[in-house]
């Protein structure tokens, strides 16, 4: 009982309270440097150069403590400076980030050559040998570049680079007396497989999709371009995470200004952190207020190949499995890789399928709501009276129950990619199904809506181009409010806007609209397919080298004689 009373009391009875040492985030100025918080006492090394020249040092301990405090050693666990001794004359070091290299190629193909490295003929004392500066030099380049057994090997004479290399994976030697690296490739980053493409799917196309690893994804492309003339150059874009991207496209095809233009916007990027594909998209766009996506986003190989082969420039990064295809026209976002693939009368039914899919998407819930409100006499009777019957027992307008269902499918959508596995489709589908039917129940939106907004969200699917969607959803509610406002004169001039707004859009210096009038030598692949033998000509607003594609006849077999004489009279 005393220690409830107790308890009770020291509820009432006053104390002192206790002073709590709270946390804040101190305030920087730039300019007149740290105030009102001790930054020294937190032990933070500074990773500021010791040295402000780019020059290497030819002291090994330097070199020690100058990668030591630029990976702020020891609070930084990851990098290892390894110290050895080659032939038991030379002092060396290896440097490397631990989980960014693969330990087996240090491990076998650098550290054992090393250490067993022994010099052979030797002859005379040591100190002679040392004397002789000429064939220590010798000595030191055959050690960097004979014993170690990798078969990327690169000289690094900045010291910038060196930590770039170590960054990116590599592994660094340097040997005492020497003022450059070698540098020795034994990437080890953990990579996903090649897997099938995730948005892009197709039928009897490829199966093989980009990954997040640059290199797997420059090998896909040239598995399927086997040219020398194809090129691959690696820029480096961010400038805390030094991403790496690389460009590919065919000398000889492309035009060369393309080229010179997507490395000068590259290069002119200057931004901390750059992950991947996406963000650098939104960087080297050329309108940046556009709805329409100016460059092309995809994840399958086999078509990213065919249009470097056109002539086109394809973007690779780090960190995302897409890439980037420019300069593009309107109309190439609704090509696929079953176009090719597929007999071009199928391809020809598929485009028309698309492009009817994005006009039913864009324009029939506002034409909806501007013929409910505005042009009822463009109703069949019977049908305008079915319409009225459904919607007498709705309290709300007719621009109010479309921007409910336009919302209400946006959540659905947006909560089937959210929520993980097979229950994100089940929601999806049956979600739609249950507030649709207890919405109709409920009077507060027509059955009729629920079919208008039933066949926009199914054009909006027949959208190859994952982009292109999420502009079409915007441009549509526009064409809602145009369609309350005007009625169908309201759509008609915001079809005219937005038409003259893709006739100002640029791509890489390639009219956005390019394949409309006035025609020119173009190729027989824009808006609609020809057959592929007869797709002589490669798209005319590149401007590319080689605007040929293929022969006129390009069926050599159709001249020649089918009646060959048997060889072999046996067979």
């Amino acid at each position: 009982m005393g220690n409830i009373f107790k308890g009770m009391a020291s509820l009432i009875t006053y104390k002192h309270k206790k002073e709590v040492q709270e946390f804040y985030i101190p305030e920087i100025n730039e300019n007149s440097g740290n105030k009102g918080y001790d930054y020294n006492s937190l032990n933070i090394k500074n990773g500021l150069k010791q040295n402000n020249e780019d020059k290497i040092s030819s002291n090994i301990d330097s070199n020690v403590e100058f990668i030591q405090q630029e990976f702020h050693y020891p609070v930084n666990k990851d990098i290892i400076v390894r110290r050895i001794r080659i032939a038991g004359r030379y002092n060396a070091f290896i440097a490397y980030l631990n989980g960014a290299v693969d330990n087996n190629i240090v491990n076998n193909f650098i550290l054992r050559p090393l250490l067993n490295y022994r010099i052979e003929n030797e002859s005379g004392n040591q100190e002679d040998k040392d004397s002789n500066t000429d064939k220590k030099q010798k000595e030191v380049n055959f050690i960097l570049n004979n014993v170690i057994e990798i078969n990327y090997m690169k000289t690094v004479n900045k010291l910038k680079d060196v930590i770039y290399q170590i960054i990116v994976g590599n592994t660094v030697l340097y040997i005492d007396g020497c003022d450059y690296y070698g540098s020795y490739g034994t990437k080890g980053f953990e990579k996903r497989e090649v897997n099938t493409p995730q948005t892009e799917g197709s039928v009897k196309g490829s199966y093989e999709a980009f990954t997040e690893n640059l290199s797997t994804n420059v090998a896909l492309v040239r598995k399927l371009i086997r040219n020398k003339d194809l090129i691959t150059e690696k820029l480096r874009v961010g400038d805390s995470n030094n991403n790496e991207c690389a460009i590919m496209y065919i000398e000889g095809i492309v035009n060369p200004a393309i080229v010179q233009e997507v490395k000068r916007r590259i290069s002119s990027i200057k931004t901390d952190f750059i992950s991947g594909t996406g963000m650098l998209g939104e960087y080297i766009g050329d309108n940046t207020w556009s709805l329409v996506p100016t460059v092309l986003s995809t994840e399958r190989s086999d078509r990213t190949c065919y249009y470097i082969m056109e002539g086109r420039v394809a973007l690779i990064s780090n960190g995302t499995p897409y890439v980037l295809i420019l300069p593009i026209t309107f109309f190439t976002l609704f090509h696929t890789s079953e176009d090719y693939i597929l007999k071009w009368q199928y391809g020809f039914l598929l485009r028309a399928v698309r492009i009817f899919g994005i006009l039913v998407s864009l324009l029939l819930p506002g034409m909806y709501v501007a013929l409910i409100n505005y042009h009822q006499e463009m109703i069949p009777s019977s049908l305008l009276i079915s319409i009225a019957r459904t919607r007498e027992e709705v309290p709300f307008p007719t621009i109010v129950e479309v921007i409910f269902m336009e919302i209400s499918f946006e959540l659905i959508r947006e909560a089937g990619i959210r929520i993980p596995g097979i229950l994100g489709n089940t929601i999806g589908i049956v979600g739609a199904l249950i507030i649709g039917q207890a919405a109709v129940q409920a009077s507060i939106i027509s059955p009729i809506l629920i079919i208008v907004i039933s066949f926009t969200v199914l054009g909006n699917y027949s959208i190859p181009d994952f982009s292109l969607t999420y502009a079409t959803r915007i441009i549509r509610l526009s064409f809602i409010f145009f369609g309350y406002i005007l009625g169908l004169l309201g759509v008609c001039l915001g079809i005219v806007a937005y038409i003259a707004i893709l006739g100002n859009i640029k791509s890489f210096g390639v009219p956005f609209l390019s394949n409309f009038p006035p025609k020119t030598n173009k190729s027989k692949d824009t808006i609609l397919n020809y057959p592929i033998w007869k797709q002589e000509f490669r798209p005319d607003e590149l401007n590319t080298m080689d605007s040929k594609r293929q022969p006129e006849n390009s069926k050599g077999w159709m001249n020649q004689d089918a009646n060959v004489e048997k060889k072999d009279k046996n067979i």
